[in-house]
């Protein structure tokens, strides 16, 4: 192969599917509106999802270019079977709780029950405990999040949508570490018979899967009302 075949494939982008889940009003649409936009709105101007969102959001970690299509899904009951198609093809999960709703904790482990039916042990998975600049009426602490994540053998970061404290940390390490496993996004050419099974039940008829390297005449940023 000549070395600017190399050159191309090392410069073309990583697509890679985020998806945020939790219990409703955690601060999930806040989390993402704060990443893609660098904007916040006030709990009282937010309104919640219906169904499910999504943004398209561009990076780089470590010299490699990543393309994000991040799922926003709605955090009540009702949608649930609405929101399942879209674990299809994630390769990795924002677990979102708010640190002043001790509800929202304790939820948790449903929420890891699901992902355990829907999605594959080698997904990367980060638990966010959201609204930190909420410390006065703070329900769980650092140490009760931190040692749950280690027991679900995943990532911990704690955040805030309104100062923005944590927001870029926590989806910078979720990206790092899905980068570090090849597996996950590696080309088809590379992967197993079994990967090349779910990639190609992923059409693109599908709910959650969307075409990253399709022309389109509107701004990447943009979302979807779903």
């Amino acid at each position: 192969m000549p070395p600017t075949a190399f050159k191309k494939s090392d410069s073309s982008p990583v697509n890679v599917k985020l998806l945020l889940i939790g219990n409703s009003s955690v601060g999930k649409s806040s989390l993402l509106l704060r990443f893609s936009d660098e904007q916040w709105l006030p709990e009282d101007e937010a309104s919640a999802t219906i169904g499910v969102d999504f943004r398209v959001h561009k990076m780089e970690i470590n010299g490699k270019k990543v393309k994000l299509s991040i799922w926003d899904t709605a955090g009540q009951e009702r949608f649930r079977t609405i929101t399942a198609s879209y674990y299809r093809g994630a390769q990795g999960i924002i677990l979102v709780y708010d640190v002043a709703n001790r509800e929202s904790f304790d939820a948790l482990p449903r929420w890891y029950r699901e992902l355990e039916t829907y999605v594959s042990d080698s997904v990367v998975k980060i638990l966010v405990g959201n609204k930190v600049d909420k410390e006065f009426s703070r329900q769980v602490t650092t140490e009760e999040g931190k040692a749950f994540a280690e027991r679900m053998r995943s990532l911990f970061v704690e955040a805030s949508a309104k100062t923005a404290v944590g927001v870029e940390e926590a989806f910078t390490e979720v990206v790092t570490r899905i980068l570090e496993t090849p597996e996950l996004w590696a080309p088809v050419s590379n992967v197993t018979p079994d990967r090349n099974a779910v990639l190609r039940s992923n059409s693109k008829n599908m709910p959650g899967n969307i075409d990253l390297n399709a022309n389109s005449s509107a701004d990447d940023s943009a979302g979807c009302g779903c």
